[in-house]
């Protein structure tokens, strides 16, 4: 049977770009849906999906966009719009695939439209922005983005193959996928960042020989709310939440803050998590010149050319360490916490650059004394990358799974 996929775009100003790639689908044996979120002009007979019935999903309609005469308004219900439109059609299975193309306009109001679409249905954007900061754009989806290199403005030499690619992509993305044979058990999601990736690297292999499929998330702020996002789903049964340096940037102002939901999905959800303090001793930042004035008295270490780290202090140890006991202070399941009393990173031990006794045990005392008293709490004589750590977050989690 033909995939389908849906084309979603402003057919006023991009519909001989986005007809060019509904058509390039087609020659490849898949169908297009034209899903129209232009407002200006002329309604297409392409669309299968027309501008007004766009507009009429985001509870407006074409005229009252028009008379209202303010384009970022327009964007903004259109894009929402897309997005109730494409979620129908994903929920009545009648699309297997979504492509956009164009500035900053259609890409904002396709890639709104993609996020609307679960973790795994193929997606394909070209963008004139997909050169830069594309956070605003995928979040936590997995969007494929591809640069546009030249304007998206007519059909050319260049223009014409790069859609045709993004065609060519989408179609092979969205034909039957056989999955790899489950395991046994669910899913369990673990936090993970370079100074502790021999923990849990260690306890995944443990949950894994136990029948227990391990999805490991980068501490990256993005990483963490992708993360947050999936318990949120119901898709994770179980977490390993030893790395929560997120926090640490969320309450210092470094640039991987997973936000203020990080840390609750799981209490939310009731299902059972292992939560430890990996990383909590560094917040990030780039290169060493975009440290913030105010912080270059502070201890800093550089870990790579493009990421400067910061030691967090004493005193704001101990608020994360707060912040920790509060967010799980609500959970709806089973919360074991273990704390490492001789580092809670590679570069928090004994002779490495951030080691702070002090801060370690400020961050202690704050957790033992606002976690509420069904919540179990375990100090461990080694650092969090000893094997033995490793070892006792991973049967902590099986036992309360």
């Amino acid at each position: 049977m033909a995939v389908t996929i849906a084309v979603v775009g402003c057919l006023d100003t991009k519909g001989d770009e986005l007809e060019f790639l509904a058509r390039t689908i087609e020659s490849l044996g898949a169908r297009a849906w034209l899903v129209d979120t232009g407002v200006l002009g002329e309604a297409s007979a392409r669309a299968r999906t027309s501008a007004a019935e766009v507009a009429r999903a985001a509870g407006t309609t074409l005229e009252a966009l028009r008379q209202a005469n303010d384009r970022g308004a327009a964007v903004a219900a259109m894009a929402d719009g897309a997005a109730e439109v494409v979620r129908e059609l994903f929920g009545r299975e009648e699309i297997q695939g979504i492509v956009g193309a164009g500035g900053s306009a259609n890409t904002t109001i396709a890639a709104k439209a993609m996020r609307a679409l679960p973790v795994g249905f193929p997606k394909v954007l070209v963008s004139t922005l997909a050169s830069g900061d594309v956070s605003p754009w995928i979040d936590t989806k997995d969007i494929a983005l591809i640069y546009s290199v030249v304007d998206i403005a007519g059909i050319n030499r260049i223009s014409a193959r790069i859609l045709t690619n993004a065609a060519r992509a989408v179609v092979a993305m969205a034909q039957p996928y056989t999955p790899p044979p489950e395991r046994s058990k669910g899913l369990i999601a673990a936090t993970m960042f370079g100074v502790t990736t021999p923990c849990v690297t260690a306890a995944r292999r443990i949950l894994e020989g136990a029948g227990w499929e391990v999805l490991v998330f980068h501490a990256t702020g993005t990483g963490g709310r992708a993360m947050e996002a999936l318990i949120a789903d119901g898709f994770i049964a179980g977490v390993l939440d030893i790395t929560t340096t997120e926090l640490a940037d969320e309450l210092v102002g470094g640039v991987l803050s997973a936000g203020p939901d990080r840390l609750r999905a799981a209490g939310r959800a009731g299902i059972p998590q292992v939560v430890s303090v990996g990383a909590v001793d560094m917040v990030n930042f780039g290169p060493p010149e975009t440290v913030p004035e105010r912080f270059r008295g502070r201890k800093l270490h550089r870990h790579n050319p493009a990421i400067t780290l910061m030691r967090t202090t004493v005193d704001e140890c101990a608020e994360i360490g707060r912040r920790i006991a509060e967010r799980l202070s609500d959970a709806k399941g089973r919360v074991s916490v273990l704390a490492p009393l001789r580092g809670v990173s590679a570069i928090d031990i004994e002779g490495q650059p951030f080691h702070d006794p002090e801060a370690g045990r400020a961050l202690r005392v704050a957790i033992r004394e606002n976690l509420p008293p069904g919540i179990s709490y375990e100090e461990i004589d080694t650092d969090i990358n000893d094997p033995a750590f490793a070892r006792r977050a991973a049967e902590s989690l099986l036992a309360i799974l």
